[in-house]
């Protein structure tokens, strides 16, 4: 895979706060009267490339805006880079795109140590950081860090929301935890303790961490089966989370299997793991999912359907992960869209922090967009779901994070 790809396509992220309150001039560094230059860094390569599903339907949707016209009469240019889900590399790159290429904003950065290792510099050198591709709870901090915003739902909230099914689903649970040593994993582990209150350290009685250098996780599956734990919280990455369904399996360990929504993509990890080794799995979601029958005729996937084959045809269409990237894009095209008429830095923030029940074509029924100058999670409500060895099928109601974010 090439570092650089070619530009194409436009993808625009806004965040609104107060703090950013100047004068500013109707356009801004990497905006002209015909372009606007959008810079994307995501792992193309590296322990983390199936994510690169995203990058290539954000890369596909931004073909499908400027064959549309583009968007404030602009055509869209985008730098995409590899990092390799290295901090350093996110770093390096993230450095060549502001100050080399002088892009607009970035956006859609994927994971979490490699978007904190640019939260600083991004906020110091007042470029948009938007629609970050992590829910952890750090990237929706307006006060300390006003350039920078979510999208997903965050993952102190999706831990909660975990800890509720298992209280009143489980009895005497027992929770072995694997997790990512990093503020991915951590947020998770510290969503679950407090959803569970002062059961917490009597009902988690074994976490395992591991880094993301590790070549598998199979010797913390035997670790946490070993600890008596009957419920099993996956909290990794797809790599790592579809090792660990499937050493689970190998081992008989016959827990309740919970899956963080970050790997839940049929495609590129409960196929990876063996569908017979995932069968009964719990995640939890807010996007629709390709291969339910509920969806079928649905308007809004069936405009997704027809992207994906026009504009993304080697894409897989049983993944999650493009379902996401579509959603994202289309979030920052409504965003950029509210922003013609001040294309300025500040002008973007304003008008991400400012959107009202925005619905994607691809949100389950009732999952709502709204931001505010205080709030920067996008997203906050999910829906549990339960793998039956083809598919997952959506249980329960829609659950607001909204009050559960601290």
């Amino acid at each position: 895979m090439k570092d650089r790809f070619k530009r194409v396509g436009g993808l625009s992220a806004v965040v609104g706060f107060s703090v950013i309150a100047f004068a500013a001039a109707a356009q801004d560094t990497g905006v002209t009267d015909t372009t606007i230059k959008i810079g994307l860094v995501q792992p193309f390569s590296g322990p983390a490339s199936a994510y690169s599903q995203i990058a290539y339907t954000n890369e596909a949707y931004i073909n499908m805006i400027n064959d549309n016209g583009g968007v404030c009469g602009r055509q869209i240019e985008l730098i995409t880079y590899d990092d390799g889900y290295s901090p350093p590399k996110t770093v390096e790159q993230t450095r060549k795109l502001v100050e080399s290429d002088q892009v607009f904003l970035i956006f859609n950065g994927l994971g979490t140590p490699t978007n904190s290792a640019i939260h600083d510099y991004m906020n110091i050198k007042e470029v948009p950081q938007l629609f970050v591709a992590t829910g952890a709870s750090k990237f929706g901090d307006p006060e300390n860090f006003p350039w920078t915003m979510g999208w997903q739902p965050n993952y102190i909230a999706e831990g909660k929301i975990y800890a509720r099914y298992i209280l009143d689903n489980i009895d005497d649970a027992k929770i072995g935890i694997l997790y990512q040593n990093d503020d991915y994993g951590k947020d998770y582990i510290n969503g679950l303790r407090a959803g569970l209150g002062d059961k917490a350290d009597d009902m988690i009685v074994m976490e395992q961490p591991y880094e993301v250098a590790d070549p598998t996780v199979d010797s913390q599956i035997i670790n946490l089966k070993a600890s008596g734990a009957n419920v099993f919280l996956n909290v990794a990455t797809p790599k790592f989370a579809a090792q660990a369904i499937k050493k689970a399996a190998e081992i008989g360990w016959e827990a309740t299997h919970i899956v963080n929504s970050v790997s839940n993509s049929v495609g590129s990890v409960l196929k990876p793991a063996g569908f017979e080794n995932a069968v009964g799995i719990i995640s939890a979601n807010y996007g629709k999912d390709p291969q339910d029958p509920q969806w079928e005729g649905d308007p809004g996937l069936q405009k997704w359907s027809d992207f994906m084959d026009k504009y993304y045809p080697d894409g897989d269409k049983t993944s999650s992960f493009t379902v996401f990237g579509y959603g994202v894009t289309q979030t920052l095209e409504h965003v950029l869209k509210s922003s013609c008429d001040d294309l300025t830095r500040a002008g973007v923030m304003k008008a991400a922090a400012s959107i009202t029940d925005f619905e994607t074509d691809t949100a389950l029924p009732g999952i709502k967009i709204n931001t505010s100058a205080t709030d920067f999670y996008p997203i906050e409500q999910m829906q549990l779901m339960r793998f039956n060895g083809e598919r997952w099928e959506l249980f329960g109601d829609v659950i607001d994070g909204s009050n559960a974010t601290n």
